[in-house]
Protein backbone atom coordinates (compact mmCIF):
# COMPACT_ATOMS: atom_id res chain seq x y z
CA UNK A 1 0.00 0.00 0.00
CA UNK A 2 2.84 2.37 0.86
CA UNK A 3 4.50 1.64 -2.47
CA UNK A 4 1.23 2.27 -4.31
CA UNK A 5 0.87 5.59 -2.49
CA UNK A 6 4.40 6.63 -3.45
CA UNK A 7 3.90 5.72 -7.11
CA UNK A 8 0.59 7.58 -7.21
CA UNK A 9 2.14 10.59 -5.55
CA UNK A 10 4.95 10.71 -8.10
CA UNK A 11 2.45 10.51 -10.95
CA UNK A 12 0.42 13.40 -9.53
CA UNK A 13 3.58 15.47 -8.97
CA UNK A 14 4.80 14.81 -12.51
CA UNK A 15 1.43 15.79 -13.96
CA UNK A 16 1.36 18.94 -11.84
CA UNK A 17 4.82 19.90 -13.05
CA UNK A 18 4.00 19.37 -16.71
CA UNK A 19 0.63 21.15 -16.60
CA UNK A 20 1.75 24.09 -14.47
CA UNK A 21 4.90 24.51 -16.55
CA UNK A 22 2.96 24.54 -19.81
CA UNK A 23 0.52 27.09 -18.45
CA UNK A 24 3.25 29.27 -16.94
CA UNK A 25 5.14 29.25 -20.22
CA UNK A 26 2.25 31.10 -21.85
CA UNK A 27 3.14 34.06 -19.58
CA UNK A 28 -0.55 34.61 -18.90
CA UNK A 29 -2.14 34.86 -15.47
CA UNK A 30 -5.71 33.63 -15.42
CA UNK A 31 -8.42 35.10 -13.25
CA UNK A 32 -8.45 32.08 -10.90
CA UNK A 33 -4.69 32.22 -10.41
CA UNK A 34 -4.85 35.95 -9.75
CA UNK A 35 -7.59 35.49 -7.14
CA UNK A 36 -5.48 32.94 -5.26
CA UNK A 37 -2.46 35.24 -5.43
CA UNK A 38 -4.45 38.22 -4.14
CA UNK A 39 -5.72 36.13 -1.24
CA UNK A 40 -2.17 35.89 0.07
CA UNK A 41 -0.63 39.09 -1.26
CA UNK A 42 -3.40 41.35 0.07
CA UNK A 43 -2.98 40.07 3.66
CA UNK A 44 -2.05 42.67 6.31
CA UNK A 45 1.52 43.99 6.37
CA UNK A 46 1.76 43.15 10.07
CA UNK A 47 2.23 39.46 9.23
CA UNK A 48 5.54 40.11 7.49
CA UNK A 49 7.89 39.07 10.30
CA UNK A 50 6.33 35.66 11.09
CA UNK A 51 5.79 34.98 7.39
CA UNK A 52 9.44 35.82 6.64
CA UNK A 53 10.50 33.39 9.37
CA UNK A 54 8.47 30.53 7.91
CA UNK A 55 9.73 31.36 4.44
CA UNK A 56 13.30 30.56 5.43
CA UNK A 57 12.47 26.84 5.43
CA UNK A 58 12.92 26.98 1.66
CA UNK A 59 16.20 28.88 1.59
CA UNK A 60 19.64 27.47 0.86
CA UNK A 61 20.54 28.09 4.48
CA UNK A 62 17.76 25.71 5.53
CA UNK A 63 19.53 22.91 3.66
CA UNK A 64 22.57 23.24 5.92
CA UNK A 65 20.49 23.74 9.07
CA UNK A 66 18.36 20.63 8.45
CA UNK A 67 21.36 18.53 7.45
CA UNK A 68 23.28 19.64 10.52
CA UNK A 69 20.38 18.86 12.84
CA UNK A 70 19.90 15.40 11.33
CA UNK A 71 23.60 14.70 11.77
CA UNK A 72 23.46 15.91 15.37
CA UNK A 73 20.62 13.46 16.04
CA UNK A 74 22.66 10.58 14.66
CA UNK A 75 20.96 10.31 11.26
CA UNK A 76 24.13 10.70 9.22
CA UNK A 77 22.67 9.07 6.10
CA UNK A 78 19.61 11.34 6.13
CA UNK A 79 21.86 14.31 6.81
CA UNK A 80 23.99 13.55 3.76
CA UNK A 81 20.91 12.92 1.61
CA UNK A 82 19.35 16.22 2.70
CA UNK A 83 22.54 18.13 1.99
CA UNK A 84 23.14 16.69 -1.47
CA UNK A 85 19.51 16.72 -2.60
CA UNK A 86 18.84 20.18 -1.17
CA UNK A 87 21.79 21.76 -2.93
CA UNK A 88 20.98 20.00 -6.22
CA UNK A 89 17.33 21.14 -6.08
CA UNK A 90 18.30 24.70 -5.17
CA UNK A 91 20.67 24.92 -8.12
CA UNK A 92 18.54 22.87 -10.49
CA UNK A 93 15.54 25.17 -10.17
CA UNK A 94 17.68 28.03 -11.44
CA UNK A 95 18.33 26.01 -14.60
CA UNK A 96 14.62 25.35 -15.13
CA UNK A 97 13.54 28.99 -14.86
CA UNK A 98 14.92 30.14 -18.25
CA UNK A 99 13.16 27.23 -19.97
CA UNK A 100 9.81 28.67 -18.87
CA UNK A 101 10.69 32.36 -18.82
CA UNK A 102 7.88 33.54 -16.59
CA UNK A 103 8.48 36.77 -14.70
CA UNK A 104 7.76 37.75 -11.13
CA UNK A 105 4.17 38.72 -10.20
CA UNK A 106 4.69 42.47 -10.63
CA UNK A 107 5.65 41.86 -14.26
CA UNK A 108 2.24 40.32 -14.96
CA UNK A 109 -0.11 42.04 -12.51
CA UNK A 110 -0.77 45.55 -11.26
CA UNK A 111 -0.78 46.64 -7.62
CA UNK A 112 1.42 43.83 -6.31
CA UNK A 113 2.63 44.30 -2.74
CA UNK A 114 6.35 43.52 -2.69
CA UNK A 115 7.49 43.05 0.89
CA UNK A 116 11.18 43.05 1.60
CA UNK A 117 13.85 43.36 -1.10
CA UNK A 118 12.52 43.31 -4.66
CA UNK A 119 12.93 39.90 -6.25
CA UNK A 120 15.14 39.60 -9.30
CA UNK A 121 15.22 36.98 -12.03
CA UNK A 122 12.38 34.74 -13.16
CA UNK A 123 9.46 33.33 -11.22
CA UNK A 124 8.61 29.77 -12.32
CA UNK A 125 9.20 27.48 -10.49
CA UNK A 126 9.53 28.53 -6.86
CA UNK A 127 12.91 27.50 -5.50
CA UNK A 128 11.71 27.98 -1.93
CA UNK A 129 8.77 25.66 -2.58
CA UNK A 130 11.01 23.01 -4.14
CA UNK A 131 13.66 23.10 -1.42
CA UNK A 132 11.21 23.18 1.50
CA UNK A 133 9.26 20.13 0.32
CA UNK A 134 12.41 18.21 -0.62
CA UNK A 135 13.78 18.70 2.90
CA UNK A 136 10.43 17.86 4.51
CA UNK A 137 10.20 14.53 2.68
CA UNK A 138 13.79 13.48 3.37
CA UNK A 139 13.99 14.65 6.98
CA UNK A 140 10.72 13.00 8.07
CA UNK A 141 10.66 9.93 5.83
CA UNK A 142 10.91 7.48 8.73
CA UNK A 143 9.03 9.53 11.29
CA UNK A 144 5.46 9.28 12.57
CA UNK A 145 2.83 10.41 10.00
CA UNK A 146 1.91 13.34 12.26
CA UNK A 147 5.50 14.59 12.14
CA UNK A 148 5.55 14.28 8.36
CA UNK A 149 2.24 16.15 8.17
CA UNK A 150 3.67 19.06 10.17
CA UNK A 151 6.76 19.21 7.96
CA UNK A 152 4.64 19.23 4.80
CA UNK A 153 2.40 21.91 6.34
CA UNK A 154 5.45 24.10 6.92
CA UNK A 155 6.46 23.61 3.28
CA UNK A 156 2.93 24.57 2.20
CA UNK A 157 3.11 27.69 4.39
CA UNK A 158 6.39 28.56 2.69
CA UNK A 159 4.61 28.59 -0.66
CA UNK A 160 1.95 30.88 0.74
CA UNK A 161 4.64 33.11 2.20
CA UNK A 162 6.27 33.53 -1.19
CA UNK A 163 3.00 34.83 -2.59
CA UNK A 164 2.52 37.09 0.42
CA UNK A 165 5.86 38.84 -0.18
CA UNK A 166 5.10 39.18 -3.89
CA UNK A 167 7.81 36.81 -5.08
CA UNK A 168 5.73 34.13 -6.80
CA UNK A 169 2.42 33.39 -8.44
CA UNK A 170 0.42 30.24 -7.57
CA UNK A 171 1.60 28.22 -10.57
CA UNK A 172 5.19 29.02 -9.61
CA UNK A 173 4.54 27.52 -6.20
CA UNK A 174 2.80 24.45 -7.64
CA UNK A 175 5.75 23.85 -9.96
CA UNK A 176 8.18 24.19 -7.07
CA UNK A 177 6.22 21.77 -4.92
CA UNK A 178 6.06 19.26 -7.79
CA UNK A 179 9.83 19.37 -8.18
CA UNK A 180 10.27 19.06 -4.43
CA UNK A 181 7.98 16.04 -4.25
CA UNK A 182 9.71 14.26 -7.13
CA UNK A 183 13.23 15.02 -5.94
CA UNK A 184 12.44 14.28 -2.32
CA UNK A 185 10.98 10.88 -3.15
CA UNK A 186 13.84 10.11 -5.55
CA UNK A 187 16.37 10.95 -2.83
CA UNK A 188 14.49 8.76 -0.36
CA UNK A 189 14.50 5.88 -2.86
CA UNK A 190 18.27 6.17 -3.27
CA UNK A 191 18.66 6.29 0.49
CA UNK A 192 16.50 3.18 0.98
CA UNK A 193 18.49 1.32 -1.67
CA UNK A 194 21.72 2.25 0.10
CA UNK A 195 20.39 1.08 3.43
CA UNK A 196 19.27 -2.22 1.92
CA UNK A 197 22.68 -2.72 0.34
CA UNK A 198 24.44 -2.05 3.64
CA UNK A 199 22.14 -4.49 5.43
CA UNK A 200 22.83 -7.25 2.89
CA UNK A 201 26.57 -6.66 3.17
CA UNK A 202 26.38 -6.86 6.96
CA UNK A 203 24.46 -10.15 6.81
CA UNK A 204 26.88 -11.62 4.32
CA UNK A 205 29.85 -10.61 6.46
CA UNK A 206 28.30 -12.19 9.54
CA UNK A 207 27.53 -15.49 7.77
CA UNK A 208 30.61 -17.75 7.81
CA UNK A 209 29.16 -19.87 4.99
CA UNK A 210 29.22 -16.90 2.66
CA UNK A 211 33.03 -16.71 2.73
Amino acid sequence: MDRLWRVGGRAVAAAALLLSGARARSHEVGSSEERVFRLFNDAPDGAHVPVWTVMQSGSLGAVFVVSGELYRRGSSRSAATSLVAGVIVWGGVKLVKPLVGRGRPERHLDDVSVRGPAQTGLGYPSGHGAVSLTLAIIATGDRHPAVRAVAVAVAAATGGARMYVGAHLPLDVIGGFAIGALCGEAARAVQRAGQAGCAMTAVASADPLSA
